[in-house]
């Protein structure tokens, strides 16, 4: 081992001495930077994950759709088609419109998904989302199934009739016809844990969509569960080759249909790791006062250092190898801490919900009952590399300093 980095090791840790008071503070501003760095990094990614999940869970991992508005013909021989291709776990048709439902005097125009009963299970596992006691089973013709916040906005309850009114309505009254409401009841309810789907969506019977939008036999595309370890674009590209151009479809992945939505969430999350980061670089200035101090005390053990020999670039590396070995005792000491944090977040979250009495805060305002997680090898990586480099960066100045000196006038120093 070179003598510098040696003396390095002995200037912030000696031998049969206490942990030295300086060392310590500098450790410990890195330890506290690089833990709260990876707790709320892990926490960003478990709400980014459990989102994804929630979108997959409910659309398929695939969607194949017309081109434009463009409707999909024949569907059932399509299906059968997408089912054969390799790497395809399950299919199911799907129709989507805006609709106007009215329950005595309160109105919402929501999303209106029409299912096929048959083969969404396939797909989607929407009887876990389905409140008890009610299950897609419930859902017929007749009837309709709400997002929760849908049917608060409205005020129905279980069994109740609401109307239903169509574009395709509009669409004849400019024409001099008349169509009635529909009177579709209300089957049950369910909770995704997304914003969007839980605010504003209705589910019913594909039979019954395809009345109500006059869609005759046609659906407007498919929705497309892969089999575990499948990439969504590749088998995108896959299912689009293996269609015929006739059928004027083409498989999107759903990271295509949400692009807007993702771009936002690692927006955030980029947004807060860079500002998060300036707790480490606050904690690297500790570091560099720590090691001008030390300049300072030890001007003549330097000045002796070179009048022994070392150059001043080997007493630059003492101090730069310090600021290197600081940030990574506090980079590991950070991780261990984060990762105890993370550990142990819901009964600390639990904790602070009951002291305050906001038990409800999280189920209402995020949908879940526990705080997320989910800890990326590559934002721990991104950690680990900026601390060390703003650490190493932090002994610069003291180095500049200590090399600077020039042995007699070191050696003079009171």
């Amino acid at each position: 081992m070179p003598w510098y980095l040696y003396l390095a090791l002995k200037q912030l840790f000696p031998t049969g001495r206490r942990f030295p008071f300086f060392t310590a503070i500098s450790v410990l501003g890195v330890t506290l930077g690089v833990a709260l760095l990876v707790v709320v990094m892990s926490v960003m990614g478990g709400f980014g994950y459990e989102i994804r999940r929630m979108i997959t869970d409910t659309q398929g991992e695939v969607q194949v759709r017309g081109d434009g508005q463009v409707l999909v013909e024949q569907p059932e021989e399509l299906r059968a088609a997408i089912a054969a291709i390799p790497g395809v776990a399950g299919v199911t048709p799907n129709a989507v419109g805006v609709g106007l439902l009215k329950f005595e005097n309160k109105s919402a125009f929501p999303q209106i998904q029409g299912i096929d009963v048959r083969h969404i299970e396939s797909v989607a596992n929407l009887n876990r989302f389905i409140l008890k006691p009610d299950t897609l089973d419930d859902l017929d013709d007749d009837s309709v199934i709400l997002s929760s916040q849908l049917a608060v906005a409205l005020g129905a309850r279980r069994g109740d009739k609401i109307e239903f009114y169509s574009l395709l309505m509009i669409e004849k009254l400019q024409e001099s016809e008349t169509m009635l409401p529909r009177e579709l009841r209300v089957a049950g309810f369910f909770v995704v844990g997304h914003q969007q789907l839980d605010g504003n969506t209705a589910l019913v019977t594909l039979r019954r969509m395809q009345d109500l939008y006059g869609l005759g036999h046609s659906v407007h595309g498919f929705n497309v569960r892969l089999a575990p370890g499948e990439d969504a674009a590749t088998a995108a590209a896959r299912i689009t080759a293996a269609l015929p151009p006739a059928a004027g479809v083409q498989a999107y992945p759903w990271t295509d249909s949400f692009s807007d939505f993702l771009w936002v969430l690692q927006l955030e999350k980029n947004m807060i790791f860079f500002l998060l980061l300036f707790i480490v670089i606050v904690a690297a200035f500790s570091v560099t006062s720590s090691l001008l101090i030390s300049v300072v005390r030890k001007t003549r053990e330097i000045g002796l250092l070179g009048a022994l020999g070392g150059r001043p670039r080997q007493v630059a590396a003492c101090f730069c190898t310090q600021g290197l070995l600081i940030g990574g005792c506090g980079t590991v000491c950070g991780l261990g801490l984060g990762f105890v944090l993370l550990w142990l977040r819901n009964d600390i979250v639990l904790g602070l919900a009951r002291l305050f009495g906001h038990q409800d805060v999280m189920r209402q305002f995020y949908m879940v009952t526990q705080l997320p997680s989910h800890t990326s090898g590559l934002d721990v990586a991104k950690i680990v590399i900026f601390t060390l480099v703003i650490s190493t960066l932090a002994g610069l100045l003291p180095a500049w300093r200590a090399a600077r000196l020039k042995p007699v006038e070191a050696l003079r120093h009171e």
